[in-house]
């Protein structure tokens, strides 16, 4: 019996389909490749300065690559936009009245720098500005980090809902063992900081009692 046309065009196909590519056909690059390496190559121009934000002005407590570090973890909704100083001791003075007064009228996450008078760097992210408040307030956005010695971020366990907490005596962050992660006084002069189960957080300072020399509050706006 005589092979039908389809069969023949079927088995014609699968012949095609198993014979070896010959070498010219070698350097065909699919279109998902070309895709790859032109985003490969996107990615690496672009990656440098995903992380370097502008600066409304010089930070005087941080470095450019602490700022790179920290623009890495803060939370998506933050990237691409500049950072804006809105609040510093050396120009607003150690206040925690200018401190709130700053914080008006801002609507972004801020981010909290500490300079110790051992020359430790260390502070919060807050998920929304500071305000004074009965209980504590904040969303899981919120953590801690420290530069003393090395960089780290202190991120929500889950533990608890103590993000934050303000009035005219303190600002506070974390709890849960009866200790806050990061206390500081109404005059900005002292401050304390303790492991807290918040945020899974040791020791941010050198000593647990810190002295504090200069604070630097950044919104992204």
């Amino acid at each position: 019996s005589s092979t039908s046309p389809r069969k023949k065009e079927m088995f014609s196909r699968r012949v095609k389909e198993e014979t070896p590519l010959t070498p010219k056909y070698t350097y065909i690059t699919t279109k998902e490749e070309v895709n790859s390496k032109h985003a490969t190559s996107i990615k690496t121009e672009l990656e440098p300065e995903t992380f370097r934000p502008n600066l409304s002005e010089p930070s005087e407590l941080l470095e450019a690559q602490q700022i790179e570090k920290l623009a890495k973890n803060l939370p998506p909704r933050t990237i691409g936009y500049p950072w804006t100083l809105a609040y510093g001791t050396t120009k607003h003075g150690m206040s925690i009245k200018s401190l709130y007064r700053a914080m008006q009228g801002q609507d972004t996450p801020v981010l909290l720098v500490i300079r110790d008078s051992d020359g430790g760097v260390f502070g919060a992210l807050a998920s929304e500005p500071f305000k004074i408040s009965e209980g504590f307030y904040g969303t899981g956005e919120t953590f801690l980090f420290t530069f003393c010695p090395e960089f780290e971020v202190y991120k929500w366990t889950g533990d608890n809902m103590f993000f934050m907490k303000g009035d005219m005596d303190s600002l506070a962050f974390g709890g849960g063992s009866g200790e806050f992660g990061l206390w500081l006084d109404g005059d900005l002069y002292h401050g304390r900081s303790h492991s807290c189960k918040t945020f899974g957080n040791p020791m941010l300072s050198k000593k647990e009692d810190f002295y504090i020399q200069d604070i630097e509050i950044w919104a992204f706006e």
